[in-house]
């Protein structure tokens, strides 16, 4: 199928889905007028209209985007091999309760540092990808690097849908440390839902930050629920409740529930992505793909789970140490007065607002994150060894 086509496609799924919505909306708003209808019921429909409505109205700015996407004139990124963490080293770690994580990595294991990064709701490690990439060259083997897929997504294992938390993603971050980093300084990155974790982490674990936990980096993240971003309202959806429920209680039937889900959620996540609309078309698929091979059960439990948190106490840990905020003045699910009021509370942190991107601003401005990372190691490192094999390389580079 032609660029033209694809195109054409991509924006008649996504208008049909905004005109569906609109209609869902428009009948559940029938229903809230009707005189004998209960306030808990016509409370209920009022939130799945507003959640009907928002879908529509993001589902048409992704039809936008996808147009976007393929206006590229060339695309830099056509031949890029994503699969490059598949090959590095790689383990299965098993948590307290059972739940096999898979864990990649590379750098030698004698490194000085070893930075560990956890990734974002309904991703993969390899949303890393670039990251994995150029700083593995940029640090040598003064640096090993530690991936992981989260409960429930990527290549890791599903797990019983009362444990997709917050305070649970933290515990893990907790037993891949100790299995993976038993010893020697760890900077921890952690991105959407992963910079969550590492805010998890610090408050259950705190007596480790200043000590082994040298730094850490939040990127595109928050210390409390999303119901101020656009994804709070669409959280409000009856259909969500409807599919969690069914998640929790009717397993077995969950499949027929999860059109519906992925309806109100993935136009959200997909549209949210990115703020630039000439991103490479093959690197929005590989997001795209991450997203689409996520389970339904990961997705409406974590979204749930994304609503409610409130790692606020972290904050006090974290100011311990060197910290990096960074994300998108473009992004739509943690809008950037997140990463600023973050800001705010850690005396010893850099901001970094990148310009024009979304949600996945490590994909989409990876020269700008890495950078800032290699900033965060010189400053979290105990030692002037990285600092040093950083300067001595850019000096032979030139």
């Amino acid at each position: 199928m032609g660029t033209d086509d694809e195109a054409n496609s991509k924006r008649g799924i996504d208008d049909r889905l905004a005109r569906r919505a609109a209609k869902s909306a428009e009948r559940l708003a029938h229903k809230a007028d009707h005189p004998g209808l209960g306030a808990g019921k016509k409370a209920g429909l009022l939130a799945g209209m507003a959640g009907l409505s928002a879908v529509g109205t993001v589902a048409g700015v992704s039809a936008a985007r996808a147009l976007g996407h393929r206006s590229a004139a060339e695309d830099l990124y056509q031949r890029e091999d994503f699969g490059l963490l598949n090959a590095d080293r790689g383990c299965v770690v098993t948590t307290p309760d059972g739940i096999p994580l898979v864990v990649r990595e590379v750098g030698p294991t004698t490194a000085p540092l070893t930075v560990v990064f956890a990734h974002g709701f309904c991703l993969q490690m390899g949303s890393f990808h670039f990251q994995r990439a150029a700083l593995a060259a940029r640090w040598g083997d003064q640096v090993r690097m530690v991936f992981y897929d989260q409960r429930g997504h990527g290549q890791s294992s599903p797990a019983p849908v009362e444990t997709y938390t917050v305070t649970q993603l933290g515990q893990d971050l907790e037993t891949i440390l100790q299995v993976m980093v038993p010893r020697g300084p760890i900077v921890l990155v952690g991105h959407s839902m992963g910079g969550m974790t590492v805010l998890s982490h610090a408050r259950q674990f705190p007596k480790q930050y200043g000590s082994r936990i040298v730094g850490a980096a939040l990127i595109s993240s928050a210390s409390e629920g999303l119901s101020r971003s656009p994804l709070g309202e669409i959280l409000q959806n009856p259909a969500l409740e409807a599919v969690r429920f069914a998640a929790r209680y009717a397993p077995k039937f969950v499949h027929r529930t999860r059109g519906a889900a992925r309806s109100v959620v993935r136009p959200i996540l997909r549209a949210a992505s990115y703020g630039d609309d000439h991103m490479s078309p093959r690197v929005v698929a590989f997001s795209e793909e991450m997203i689409h091979d996520t389970p339904i059960a990961t997705l409406v439990e974590f979204l749930h789970a994304l609503e409610v948190h409130d790692e606020s106490a972290a904050l006090p840990v974290l100011a311990r140490i060197p910290t990096l905020i960074a994300c998108g003045d473009h992004d739509v699910l943690t809008p950037v007065v997140y990463s600023e009021e973050m800001a705010d509370a850690l005396p010893d942190s850099d901001l970094l607002i990148v310009g024009g991107a979304g949600h996945l601003v490590q994909l989409e401005q990876p020269e700008l994150i890495n950078d800032a990372l290699v900033e965060l190691v010189e400053r979290a490192t105990p030692s002037r060894l990285i600092a040093l094999s950083r300067r001595l390389k850019d000096r032979a580079r030139g």
